[in-house]
C-alpha cells in the first residue's frame, strides 16, 4: 500500500462523537506496551502520525486517522496495565465494546500481540469479543526482532495453538525493520473490502 496521505480526523468517547464517514474502518487494539503506536505509524508511513510513548496506556480515547481518503484507522486504547487512574482504566472497557458493537462501518480488528509472549487473558478475551461481534480479527505479532529465528518459529507455533489458529494465519511484525508491512496492508485491505 503506498500512502500518499494520512492525516489525523479527530478523537471520540462515545459514538456521538464519532467521525460522520462511510469509508470503511480498521481498528486497532492491544494490550498496552504492544507497539500499537509504532505500527500504525509503520503502516501509514508517518513517524509520529501516532504518539508513541515509553508509559504504556497513553492512548486513552478512540483517535480516527484518514488514509488517501479510501480508508480509517482507528486506534483504540490500550488494555492491561497502564499508569492512568483506576476510574480512567475502568472507563475504556465500554468505551471499546461500545466502539467495537455500535460501529457499523468497521471491518476488522488488527489484534496486536507481542511475539515473545504468550496471549494473556485481556488478549484472549478481546479475540472472544470479536467473534461474539462476528468482527474479523488480523492478528500482528509485533517486536519480532528481537527473538532468533529458530525463537520465532517456536513462539509463532506456541500463539498460534493459544489463539486455534493455523500458522499463516499470523502476522509477524517489526517496527525497527518495517519486515511484515506490506502483508499486514494486504490484509487489511482484503479486510476493507469485506461485508460485515
Amino acid at each position: 500500500m503506498h500512502v500518499k496521505r494520512a492525516e489525523f480526523i479527530k478523537s471520540a468517547v462515545r459514538p456521538s462523537d464519532y467521525p460522520q464517514s462511510e469509508l470503511p474502518e480498521i481498528a486497532f487494539v492491544g494490550r498496552s506496551n504492544v507497539g500499537k503506536s509504532s505500527l500504525i505509524n509503520v503502516l501509514s508511513g508517518r513517524k509520529s502520525l501516532v504518539r508513541t510513548s515509553s508509559t504504556p496506556g497513553r492512548t486513552q480515547l478512540i483517535n480516527f486517522f484518514d488514509i488517501n481518503g479510501a480508508i480509517t484507522l482507528v486506534d483504540l486504547p490500550g488494555y492491561g496495565y497502564a499508569k492512568a487512574p483506576p476510574e480512567l482504566r475502568k472507563q475504556w472497557g465500554p468505551m471499546i465494546e461500545t466502539y467495537l458493537s455500535a460501529r457499523e462501518n468497521l471491518k476488522g480488528v488488527v489484534l496486536i500481540l507481542d511475539i515473545r509472549r504468550l496471549p494473556s487473558e485481556g488478549d484472549i478475551r478481546m479475540l472472544y469479543l470479536l467473534e461474539k461481534n462476528m468482527i474479523p480479527p488480523l492478528l500482528a505479532l509485533t517486536k519480532c526482532d528481537k527473538l532468533s529465528k529458530s525463537e520465532r518459529i517456536r513462539q509463532v507455533a506456541a500463539i498460534a495453538r493459544a489463539v486455534e489458529r493455523d500458522d499463516g494465519m499470523l502476522y509477524p511484525f517489526s517496527a525497527l525493520s518495517g519486515e511484515g508491512r506490506e502483508r499486514i496492508w494486504e490484509g487489511i485491505m482484503e479486510l476493507a473490502g469485506g461485508e460485515r
